[in-house]
């Protein structure tokens, strides 16, 4: 592949608490405001608290999933008195750190958040985004407290709905596992190595090193999997089998078990050979996933550096 050159990335934005009650990038992004720090190096960083009202009930949003407001007509529709207090937010967000696809917006977002699920740490952003590729290509060689894992988006920039859709060039960091609610000390430094390590790549792109480029790893949706449920009551009827719990990024083949029914049965695995993640996330209960569907694929990435004068 072409070398890709891009102007000095010298604009970050660091999010936490966009969703309310998931604590590392809430504290995060505290410590950071306390410090007052707002530059590092080349890097001007703004750090955001994204949801106050829902970091203060320590609850994942007031009254609609912040981290879903951010397509391009969601943005751009009327503000009226039944507008949810979220999607207010989210223009408030896009005005500070965008407007989204602008050249005004931040050059990276980076949103910090947690799962229940045993997912490491799990950068999630756009599989054209060269940027992103690389960050993560650099996390993953430099941090050795967990493994380190992708997911890439599939959804066209107008489309994708997420907060780090914003920036130029967006990464949402999930971390975990951690319950709604916690902070704890070795999820929490996890997080800080990652946004740390982002810096530190960013600092080395501005002054001049070229990246080279390769392959790297990574995992994309191909659907979800619903609880077992009741068909009159649409009750749940079963839990996460013990094989498959915690056992995210595991490679999921036809016959392994996927529920325990309360009743006691197995409800088993149909179908190709997949990869499980976020497996019994807290927050999906509402939305009724149980786990996310993945392939695994190799992703090519060229090499990059900063455009010369």
């Amino acid at each position: 592949m072409e070398h890709v050159s891009f102007l000095p990335l010298s604009r970050l934005a660091i999010c936490g608490g966009t969703h309310g009650n998931e604590m590392s990038g809430v504290y995060l992004v505290r410590e950071m405001q306390k410090r007052k720090m707002d530059q590092t190096g080349s890097v001007s960083v703004t750090s955001v608290l994204s949801n106050p009202p829902a970091v203060e009930a320590c609850r994942r949003y007031m009254e609609t999933d912040l981290n879903r407001c951010f397509t391009d007509p969601l943005l751009s529709g009327p503000t009226t008195d039944d507008t949810p207090y979220e999607l207010r937010r989210a223009r408030e967000l896009n005005a500070q750190l965008g407007p989204k696809g602008s050249r005004e917006a931040v050059d990276l977002l980076c949103d910090i958040h947690n799962t229940t699920a045993n997912m490491g740490v799990c950068l999630l952003f756009s599989p054209s985004d060269w940027i992103a590729l690389h960050i993560y290509k650099y996390i993953q060689s430099k941090m050795t407290s967990a493994p380190v894992r992708a997911i890439c988006l599939v959804e066209p920039s107008p489309e994708a709905y997420s907060l780090e859709s914003v920036g130029k060039h967006g990464i949402s960091i999930e971390v975990g596992p951690q319950p709604t609610g916690v902070v704890r000390a070795d999820i929490f430094n996890m997080a800080k190595e990652a946004v740390d390590l982002s810096i530190e790549w960013l600092q080395q792109f501005n002054s001049g090193s070229v990246f080279e480029g390769g392959e790297v790893e990574a995992y994309t949706p191909v659907g979800s999997v619903d609880y077992p449920r009741d068909p009159t009551t649409s009750e749940i009827t079963a839990a996460i089998h013990p094989q498959l719990q915690d056992n995210d990024f595991k490679i999921l083949r036809p016959g392994d078990p996927v529920f325990q029914l309360f009743s006691g049965e197995t409800v088993k695995h149909e179908g190709e050979d997949l990869y499980p993640l976020f497996v019994n996330e807290c927050a999906y209960y509402e939305k009724k996933v149980a786990f996310m569907l993945t392939k695994k694929i190799t992703v090519t990435l060229p090499s990059v550096g900063v455009k010369k004068d």
